[in-house]
Protein backbone atom coordinates (compact mmCIF):
# COMPACT_ATOMS: atom_id res chain seq x y z
CA UNK A 1 0.00 0.00 0.00
CA UNK A 2 1.91 2.61 -0.84
CA UNK A 3 1.05 6.31 0.34
CA UNK A 4 0.08 5.12 3.62
CA UNK A 5 1.62 6.36 7.33
CA UNK A 6 0.29 4.45 10.33
CA UNK A 7 1.09 5.37 13.48
CA UNK A 8 0.35 4.58 17.44
CA UNK A 9 0.68 6.30 20.18
CA UNK A 10 1.51 4.86 24.09
CA UNK A 11 -2.13 3.01 24.65
CA UNK A 12 -2.21 -0.15 22.43
CA UNK A 13 1.16 -0.27 20.25
CA UNK A 14 0.54 -4.20 20.17
CA UNK A 15 -3.13 -3.38 18.35
CA UNK A 16 -1.28 -1.28 16.37
CA UNK A 17 1.36 -3.43 15.00
CA UNK A 18 -0.58 -6.05 14.34
CA UNK A 19 -3.20 -4.13 12.16
CA UNK A 20 0.24 -3.29 10.21
CA UNK A 21 0.86 -7.05 9.86
CA UNK A 22 -2.58 -7.56 8.20
CA UNK A 23 -1.61 -4.46 5.85
CA UNK A 24 1.79 -5.31 4.96
CA UNK A 25 2.64 -2.02 5.76
CA UNK A 26 5.23 -0.47 8.25
CA UNK A 27 4.04 0.74 11.70
CA UNK A 28 5.87 4.30 11.10
CA UNK A 29 7.63 5.40 14.43
CA UNK A 30 6.71 8.24 16.99
CA UNK A 31 8.42 10.07 19.45
CA UNK A 32 6.48 10.90 23.12
CA UNK A 33 8.33 12.79 25.77
CA UNK A 34 7.95 14.47 28.78
CA UNK A 35 9.12 17.85 29.52
CA UNK A 36 9.80 18.87 33.70
CA UNK A 37 6.70 20.46 33.75
CA UNK A 38 4.61 17.69 32.89
CA UNK A 39 3.38 18.65 29.59
CA UNK A 40 3.78 16.58 26.73
CA UNK A 41 5.77 16.55 23.03
CA UNK A 42 4.73 14.60 20.42
CA UNK A 43 6.80 13.78 17.06
CA UNK A 44 6.24 11.74 14.01
CA UNK A 45 9.28 10.32 12.91
CA UNK A 46 8.54 9.27 9.31
CA UNK A 47 6.95 11.34 6.18
CA UNK A 48 3.51 12.40 6.16
CA UNK A 49 3.67 15.17 3.29
CA UNK A 50 0.51 14.56 1.75
CA UNK A 51 -0.04 10.92 2.65
CA UNK A 52 -3.00 8.86 3.83
CA UNK A 53 -2.12 9.31 7.81
CA UNK A 54 -3.81 6.96 10.29
CA UNK A 55 -3.56 7.36 13.38
CA UNK A 56 -4.33 4.24 16.22
CA UNK A 57 -5.24 4.91 19.62
CA UNK A 58 -7.86 3.69 21.83
CA UNK A 59 -8.63 5.90 24.82
CA UNK A 60 -7.86 3.54 27.99
CA UNK A 61 -6.60 4.27 31.09
CA UNK A 62 -4.84 6.93 32.04
CA UNK A 63 -7.65 8.68 29.31
CA UNK A 64 -6.63 11.78 29.73
CA UNK A 65 -3.13 11.05 29.26
CA UNK A 66 -3.52 9.48 25.68
CA UNK A 67 -6.28 12.17 24.27
CA UNK A 68 -4.06 14.18 24.86
CA UNK A 69 -1.35 12.38 23.06
CA UNK A 70 -4.40 11.33 20.16
CA UNK A 71 -4.47 15.53 19.90
CA UNK A 72 -0.48 15.87 19.77
CA UNK A 73 -0.43 13.37 16.94
CA UNK A 74 -3.19 14.61 14.83
CA UNK A 75 -1.63 18.52 15.48
CA UNK A 76 1.71 17.17 14.42
CA UNK A 77 0.25 15.04 11.19
CA UNK A 78 -1.92 18.24 10.32
CA UNK A 79 1.51 20.14 10.93
CA UNK A 80 3.72 17.99 8.63
CA UNK A 81 1.01 18.40 5.47
CA UNK A 82 -0.81 15.31 5.65
CA UNK A 83 -3.11 14.39 2.92
CA UNK A 84 -5.82 13.13 5.20
CA UNK A 85 -5.83 11.91 9.17
CA UNK A 86 -7.74 9.30 9.85
CA UNK A 87 -8.29 8.51 13.77
CA UNK A 88 -8.29 4.96 14.24
CA UNK A 89 -10.39 5.10 18.16
CA UNK A 90 -11.08 0.82 18.66
CA UNK A 91 -12.26 2.70 21.64
CA UNK A 92 -13.79 6.04 22.54
CA UNK A 93 -14.25 6.23 26.33
CA UNK A 94 -16.19 9.18 25.82
CA UNK A 95 -19.09 7.95 24.30
CA UNK A 96 -20.30 6.84 27.78
CA UNK A 97 -20.94 10.92 27.95
CA UNK A 98 -23.80 11.31 25.21
CA UNK A 99 -26.52 12.79 26.69
CA UNK A 100 -27.16 15.54 29.15
CA UNK A 101 -29.00 13.69 32.15
CA UNK A 102 -28.58 15.86 35.14
CA UNK A 103 -28.29 20.23 35.16
CA UNK A 104 -24.91 21.75 34.33
CA UNK A 105 -23.08 18.65 33.18
CA UNK A 106 -20.60 18.40 30.29
CA UNK A 107 -21.73 16.78 27.28
CA UNK A 108 -17.89 14.71 27.17
CA UNK A 109 -18.43 12.60 23.77
CA UNK A 110 -19.47 16.01 22.07
CA UNK A 111 -16.61 18.18 23.00
CA UNK A 112 -13.63 15.21 22.92
CA UNK A 113 -15.22 14.98 19.06
CA UNK A 114 -14.65 18.51 18.68
CA UNK A 115 -11.25 18.82 19.67
CA UNK A 116 -10.40 15.50 17.79
CA UNK A 117 -11.53 17.55 14.26
CA UNK A 118 -9.65 20.90 15.41
CA UNK A 119 -6.89 19.13 16.50
CA UNK A 120 -7.10 17.78 12.53
CA UNK A 121 -9.04 14.51 12.29
CA UNK A 122 -10.48 13.98 8.55
CA UNK A 123 -12.11 11.23 9.30
CA UNK A 124 -12.66 8.41 12.11
CA UNK A 125 -12.90 4.87 12.16
CA UNK A 126 -14.44 3.87 15.55
CA UNK A 127 -15.32 0.43 16.77
CA UNK A 128 -18.89 -0.36 19.08
CA UNK A 129 -19.47 2.99 20.61
CA UNK A 130 -21.07 2.71 23.38
CA UNK A 131 -24.04 5.36 22.02
CA UNK A 132 -23.98 4.38 18.16
CA UNK A 133 -25.92 7.81 17.70
CA UNK A 134 -22.35 9.02 19.33
CA UNK A 135 -20.79 9.54 15.60
CA UNK A 136 -23.19 11.41 14.63
CA UNK A 137 -21.28 14.12 17.52
CA UNK A 138 -18.39 14.61 14.86
CA UNK A 139 -18.24 16.86 12.31
CA UNK A 140 -15.94 15.09 9.95
CA UNK A 141 -17.08 10.87 8.54
CA UNK A 142 -17.61 8.21 10.81
CA UNK A 143 -16.67 4.60 10.33
CA UNK A 144 -18.75 2.61 13.02
CA UNK A 145 -17.40 -0.78 13.08
CA UNK A 146 -18.36 -4.03 15.81
CA UNK A 147 -17.66 -7.48 16.52
CA UNK A 148 -20.24 -9.00 16.20
CA UNK A 149 -18.61 -11.35 13.58
CA UNK A 150 -15.54 -12.12 15.43
CA UNK A 151 -17.38 -13.23 18.74
CA UNK A 152 -20.18 -15.01 16.95
CA UNK A 153 -17.00 -17.19 15.26
CA UNK A 154 -15.89 -17.75 18.16
CA UNK A 155 -19.18 -19.08 19.77
CA UNK A 156 -20.64 -21.10 16.56
CA UNK A 157 -17.61 -23.94 18.23
CA UNK A 158 -20.18 -24.84 20.58
CA UNK A 159 -23.58 -26.66 20.71
CA UNK A 160 -26.59 -23.95 20.56
CA UNK A 161 -28.96 -25.22 20.38
CA UNK A 162 -29.82 -24.44 23.84
CA UNK A 163 -29.11 -21.07 24.28
CA UNK A 164 -30.32 -17.61 24.64
CA UNK A 165 -28.37 -14.48 24.09
CA UNK A 166 -28.90 -11.89 27.03
CA UNK A 167 -28.84 -8.38 26.77
CA UNK A 168 -28.19 -6.56 30.13
CA UNK A 169 -30.30 -4.12 29.28
CA UNK A 170 -32.88 -2.71 26.74
CA UNK A 171 -30.71 -0.06 25.22
CA UNK A 172 -27.77 -3.10 24.15
CA UNK A 173 -31.18 -5.01 22.88
CA UNK A 174 -30.99 -4.51 19.39
CA UNK A 175 -26.74 -5.62 19.05
CA UNK A 176 -27.95 -8.75 21.32
CA UNK A 177 -31.04 -9.57 18.53
CA UNK A 178 -28.22 -8.98 15.64
CA UNK A 179 -26.10 -11.29 17.68
CA UNK A 180 -28.28 -13.89 18.40
CA UNK A 181 -29.58 -13.96 14.36
CA UNK A 182 -25.75 -14.34 13.50
CA UNK A 183 -25.78 -17.79 16.01
CA UNK A 184 -29.62 -18.99 15.30
CA UNK A 185 -30.54 -18.57 18.79
CA UNK A 186 -33.24 -16.52 21.03
CA UNK A 187 -32.76 -13.46 22.65
CA UNK A 188 -33.64 -12.06 26.09
CA UNK A 189 -33.10 -8.71 27.43
CA UNK A 190 -32.53 -7.33 31.64
CA UNK A 191 -34.87 -4.28 32.66
CA UNK A 192 -31.96 -2.28 34.19
CA UNK A 193 -31.78 0.51 36.14
CA UNK A 194 -28.77 2.39 36.80
CA UNK A 195 -28.71 5.11 40.04
CA UNK A 196 -24.77 5.72 39.97
CA UNK A 197 -21.56 4.71 38.31
CA UNK A 198 -21.38 1.40 39.92
CA UNK A 199 -24.64 0.59 41.51
CA UNK A 200 -27.37 -1.11 38.94
CA UNK A 201 -30.68 -2.41 39.42
CA UNK A 202 -32.24 -5.52 37.47
CA UNK A 203 -35.52 -6.04 38.06
CA UNK A 204 -36.11 -8.83 35.29
CA UNK A 205 -35.07 -10.58 32.80
CA UNK A 206 -37.60 -10.33 29.62
CA UNK A 207 -37.48 -13.76 28.03
CA UNK A 208 -37.18 -17.48 28.04
CA UNK A 209 -33.38 -18.15 30.12
CA UNK A 210 -34.66 -21.14 32.80
CA UNK A 211 -32.40 -24.22 32.19
CA UNK A 212 -30.96 -22.43 29.23
CA UNK A 213 -27.13 -21.72 28.15
CA UNK A 214 -26.65 -17.97 28.63
CA UNK A 215 -24.37 -15.86 26.37
CA UNK A 216 -24.31 -12.59 28.00
CA UNK A 217 -23.66 -9.84 25.67
CA UNK A 218 -22.49 -6.32 26.34
CA UNK A 219 -20.24 -3.76 24.50
CA UNK A 220 -18.04 -3.05 27.37
CA UNK A 221 -17.51 -4.17 31.08
CA UNK A 222 -15.69 -1.76 33.32
CA UNK A 223 -16.59 -2.61 36.77
CA UNK A 224 -18.66 -5.35 35.94
CA UNK A 225 -21.55 -4.65 38.36
CA UNK A 226 -24.26 -4.86 35.67
CA UNK A 227 -23.23 -8.34 34.90
CA UNK A 228 -22.75 -9.72 37.89
CA UNK A 229 -26.10 -7.58 38.98
CA UNK A 230 -27.48 -10.23 35.78
CA UNK A 231 -25.87 -13.07 36.54
CA UNK A 232 -27.67 -12.99 40.56
CA UNK A 233 -31.22 -12.59 38.03
CA UNK A 234 -29.68 -15.55 36.16
CA UNK A 235 -29.20 -17.66 38.52
CA UNK A 236 -32.72 -17.07 40.28
CA UNK A 237 -33.98 -17.64 37.07
CA UNK A 238 -32.28 -20.96 36.74
CA UNK A 239 -29.72 -20.63 33.93
CA UNK A 240 -27.92 -23.71 32.87
CA UNK A 241 -24.78 -22.24 32.24
CA UNK A 242 -23.05 -18.26 31.88
CA UNK A 243 -20.89 -17.00 29.33
CA UNK A 244 -20.03 -13.67 29.11
CA UNK A 245 -19.56 -11.97 26.20
CA UNK A 246 -18.05 -8.45 25.03
CA UNK A 247 -16.29 -5.60 22.70
CA UNK A 248 -14.36 -3.88 24.78
CA UNK A 249 -13.45 -5.65 28.33
CA UNK A 250 -12.16 -2.77 30.40
CA UNK A 251 -12.08 -4.95 33.88
CA UNK A 252 -11.58 -2.10 36.07
CA UNK A 253 -10.94 -2.37 39.87
CA UNK A 254 -10.65 -6.39 39.97
CA UNK A 255 -13.69 -7.32 37.94
CA UNK A 256 -12.34 -9.94 35.79
CA UNK A 257 -10.96 -11.59 38.57
CA UNK A 258 -14.84 -11.17 40.59
CA UNK A 259 -16.15 -12.53 37.14
CA UNK A 260 -14.14 -15.33 36.91
CA UNK A 261 -15.09 -16.42 40.57
CA UNK A 262 -18.51 -17.16 39.91
CA UNK A 263 -18.95 -20.62 39.57
CA UNK A 264 -22.08 -20.40 36.83
CA UNK A 265 -19.62 -18.68 34.19
CA UNK A 266 -17.60 -20.85 32.16
CA UNK A 267 -16.22 -18.10 29.81
CA UNK A 268 -15.54 -14.42 29.59
CA UNK A 269 -14.79 -13.35 25.93
CA UNK A 270 -13.63 -9.90 25.31
CA UNK A 271 -11.75 -8.77 21.83
CA UNK A 272 -8.40 -6.41 21.98
CA UNK A 273 -9.82 -3.37 21.26
CA UNK A 274 -8.10 -2.75 24.85
CA UNK A 275 -4.99 -4.33 26.14
CA UNK A 276 -6.13 -6.09 28.68
CA UNK A 277 -2.86 -7.26 31.15
CA UNK A 278 -1.35 -10.57 30.91
CA UNK A 279 -0.85 -10.46 34.84
CA UNK A 280 -4.62 -9.84 35.60
CA UNK A 281 -6.19 -12.90 32.81
CA UNK A 282 -7.23 -15.92 34.06
CA UNK A 283 -7.83 -19.01 32.77
CA UNK A 284 -11.89 -17.98 32.21
CA UNK A 285 -10.78 -15.21 29.92
CA UNK A 286 -10.37 -15.69 25.96
CA UNK A 287 -9.11 -12.59 23.99
CA UNK A 288 -10.31 -12.42 20.49
CA UNK A 289 -8.13 -10.34 17.46
CA UNK A 290 -10.00 -7.34 16.06
CA UNK A 291 -6.91 -6.41 13.70
CA UNK A 292 -7.91 -8.21 10.45
CA UNK A 293 -11.29 -5.78 10.89
CA UNK A 294 -9.48 -2.91 11.69
CA UNK A 295 -6.82 -3.44 8.75
CA UNK A 296 -9.42 -4.36 6.58
CA UNK A 297 -11.35 -1.36 6.59
CA UNK A 298 -8.11 0.85 6.66
CA UNK A 299 -7.38 -0.79 3.22
CA UNK A 300 -10.92 0.12 2.43
CA UNK A 301 -10.88 3.64 3.39
CA UNK A 302 -7.22 4.23 2.04
CA UNK A 303 -8.33 2.74 -1.40
CA UNK A 304 -12.02 4.49 -1.70
CA UNK A 305 -13.81 1.11 -1.05
CA UNK A 306 -17.36 0.93 0.75
CA UNK A 307 -16.54 -0.02 4.60
CA UNK A 308 -20.56 -0.64 5.05
CA UNK A 309 -19.76 -3.29 2.72
CA UNK A 310 -18.15 -5.29 5.78
CA UNK A 311 -21.57 -5.80 7.56
CA UNK A 312 -23.68 -7.03 4.44
CA UNK A 313 -26.01 -9.40 5.21
CA UNK A 314 -26.01 -8.17 9.25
Amino acid sequence: MRDIAVFSGSAHPELAAEVCRHLDVPLSPARINRFANDCLEVQLEANCRERDVFLIQPLVAPVQEHLVELLMMCDAARGASAGRITVVMPHYAYARSDKKDMPRISLGGRLVADLLVTAGASRVLALTLHSPQVHGFFSVPVDHLHALRELATHFRKLDLSNTTVVSPDLGNAKEAAAFARLLGTRVAAGAKQRFEDDRVSISAVIGEVADRDVIVLDDEIAKGSTVIELLDRLRELGARSVRVACTHGLFASGALKRLSEQPEVLEIVCTNSVPVPEAERTEKLTVLSVAPALAEAVRRIHDGESVSALFDGL
